[in-house]
Order: C-alpha cells, then structure tokens, then sequence
C-alpha cells in the first residue's frame, strides 16, 4: 500500500512538473501523461513481482539486479523522451552511447556497493554458524553504522551474553555437584555411626550403653538439623517465608547467639565476645534474625584458627548494623561476591574439619533479604560479614 502511494504521488509530482516549466499543448500533455502513467506502472509491477518470485542466490547478485533494474528505468524514460522531441538520427545514437555507459557505470557501482554488504553479511552467517556449534568466542567484526550493523552488534551482544550464561551455568552446576556431595556426606557419617551403634547394642557389645545413646542423640541432632536447614533454604527460595515483626533488640539477640554457640568455639579454643552500643532496636523476626547472628558466628568459627577471637558487633546507626569479625584467612575478592550462594562453601577442597554444606549464609542472606536489609562479606584479611535492618520506626 505504501509502494503504491509513493508510486502515485512520483507521478503526480512528474506530471505538474512538466506542466509547469515545459506548458505543454493538449497532444503533449496526452502524451506524457501516458508515458508518465505507464512507467509507473511498470515500475510498480516490478517492485511488486520482483520480491516475490525472483530468488537470487546471494544478497550481491540481488543488490546488481535491483541496480540494474533501476537504471533500466531511467533508460526508459530517457528513450522515451527522445521520442517525443524533435532528435536526428546522430542525436540518438549519442544519446544511446551516453546511455550506454551510464548502463555500465552503474551496474559497476553497483557490484563495488554490494561486495562489501555480501562480505559483511557473510560473517554475520558464518558467526552464526560457529556458535550453532559451540564456538562462543567468535564474534562477527562488523563495524558498520546502518542496520546491518546494528544487527551484527546484536549478534555480538547475544553471543556474549550467551557466553556468560554458560559460564554462569558451569559455575552453578560445579558449585552444585561439590553442595550434593557435602550433604551427602553430611548425612553419610551419622548415619553410619547411628548404624554401627545401633548394631554394637542389638548384638551387646556396646560397653557404655548410656554413652552410645549420647552419641546416637548427637547424630539424630545434627541430621534433623540439615533437614532444617534444607527445608528452610526451600521455604525462602520458593518465597512462602511468613514471620511476624515485632519490635527486638538485636543486641540481646546477638548476646543469646553467643551463650548458645559458646560451647562450640570452646571446642576449638575459640572466644566469642560482643561489641553493643547499648540497645540497638529494629522491627524484626527474634526467630529469624537469631538464626541469622548464629549462623554467622557459627560460619566465623569454623574458620576462626586455634586461639582466636570472634567478636559481634552490634550498633544502631540507621538501623541495627550487625558486623561479624573473626581472625581467620578472610574472604577472597571473588568470593566474597558470592560467598551468599544456596551451594557455596568457603573451601574448595571442603576440609572436613570446617565441614558443612555450605547453607548458613544462604539461609542468613535470604533471612534478611526477607526483612528489607542488606547483608555482604568484605573482602580482604579477617572475615568480616555485615548486615543491616531499617530503623524499627521504618514503614513495612
């Protein structure tokens, strides 16, 4: 429809051209009209036949063709203008010379404009193709300003997306299999310690019956307790978290997670101690944020070394700001971005004397996200994890 405006919109404009510098008589004006009338018409059958039952190999050969085609046209017009006018015989052979070359000018610039469009869009193809094969490091090299340009920076920019998604992905799948593998074990060892007590007391030869039930409640603890956790990191994830917010301290909180984990860092020679500017308020979940503070000094001293110190940090500035420090290796700058992970463990090669499968700070991240705040690990000597509550006055 557009074509067909543009088509008759030339022609009228052609025709009240002619009329006004050329004031033709009535046979003129009849005559042009028709001709004008007539190349329009070809013109438009052309540019509505051409695309849709001609098929060329390649864009270049295309590009020549629409050239041609384009030329042709105004050679038409031309002979049939001649035809009009009062030329010799000499006039025309000229004018067909003339013609002629213009022809040949124009199909040869028409073939040094489509090379550099055919090479361009070859590379577009052949980028394509190698990432159909799993080559994500090509890239087209088309620097261009029209639109077969931007789509070659489309094509670059999927592919580099793409790139990232696979190594994302790669990532997530590696970090999968090690967190597998960590709650494998996890519920390996003490289910086979409850096995083999359970067997030493049904065949009698447990010799401190009371001590292997100790044990055996140990093992059932530390099993309910990654089922918790489990179940807990699947409640946040899938967003069905539901806790009610009531005014807490956080210092308090912060001071009941130590005397809970008090005996733990003793094992390993580790003292907990706590920093509080005095009350420090916020409108929280006491469950939640408990957990969070334990989970974090429990993180903080499975890798605080023999002897060192843990220290909590609560403060009021903005909201409850709650900074976890201990004296160990610290967190690496790759690592602290994502040390908050469902899957992430501080050790690669997973020391079983840390152990762990790696939830404490997934679950404390997804806590406080829960309540509007922020958590984050600084990099750097000394682990160091930090996070922060709205004000308890804080609307939520």
């Amino acid at each position: 429809m557009k074509a067909a405006v543009g088509f008759l919109g030339v022609l009228v404009f052609g025709i009240a051209i002619f009329e006004v510098t050329m004031r033709p008589s009535g046979t003129e004006r009849f005559q042009i009209v028709a001709i004008f009338a007539a190349m329009a018409l070809l013109a438009g059958a052309v540019g509505y036949f051409f695309p849709r039952f001609v098929r060329f190999g390649s864009l270049q050969t295309s590009v020549i063709a629409i050239a041609v085609l384009a030329v042709g046209l105004v050679v038409m017009s031309a002979v049939l203008s001649a035809a009009l006018m009062s030329f010799t015989v000499h006039d025309i052979r000229v004018l067909a010379v003339v013609l002629a070359f213009g022809l040949g000018l124009g199909l040869i610039t028409a073939v040094a404009l489509a090379r550099p469009l055919a090479v361009d869009l070859e590379r577009i193809r052949v980028t394509a193709h190698g990432v159909a094969t799993g080559d994500l490091a090509v890239r087209t090299g088309v620097v261009r300003g029209d639109e077969l340009g931007m789509a070659a920076d489309a094509v670059d920019d999927m592919i580099e997306r793409l790139a990232d998604a696979t190594e994302e992905r790669a990532r997530q799948q590696s970090a999968r299999r090690e967190f597998l593998a960590a709650v494998g074990h996890d519920l390996r060892s003490p289910l086979a310690a409850l096995r083999v007590a359970v067997e030493a007391l049904e065949d009698g030869l447990a010799p401190d019956p009371q001590r292997y039930l100790r044990s055996m409640r140990a093992d059932v603890d530390a099993l309910s307790h990654l089922v918790d956790d489990l179940f807990l990191l699947s409640t946040i994830e899938s967003g069905n978290l539901r806790f009610d917010r009531v005014p807490v301290d956080v210092a308090e909180l912060a001071d009941e997670s130590i005397e809970a984990l008090d005996p733990v860092a003793r094992e390993r020679q580790v003292e907990l101690l706590l920093d509080a500017d005095g009350v420090v308020p916020a409108l929280a979940g006491p469950d939640q944020i408990g957990r969070v503070i334990r989970n974090l000094v429990d993180n903080a001293v499975r890798h605080a070394p023999l002897g060192s110190r843990v220290t909590v940090t609560a403060v009021a500035n903005g909201g409850a700001r709650v900074t976890v420090t201990d004296e160990g290796a610290g967190f690496a700058d790759d690592m602290a971005e994502r040390a908050f992970g469902e899957f992430v463990t501080g050790d690669p090669a997973r020391s079983r004397a840390i152990g762990g499968a790696g939830l404490g700070l997934a679950i404390a991240r997804g806590l406080i996200d829960a309540h509007g705040g922020s958590i984050w690990a600084e990099p750097g000597a000394g682990g160091k994890v930090v996070f922060v509550l709205p004000p308890a006055t804080a609307s939520n």
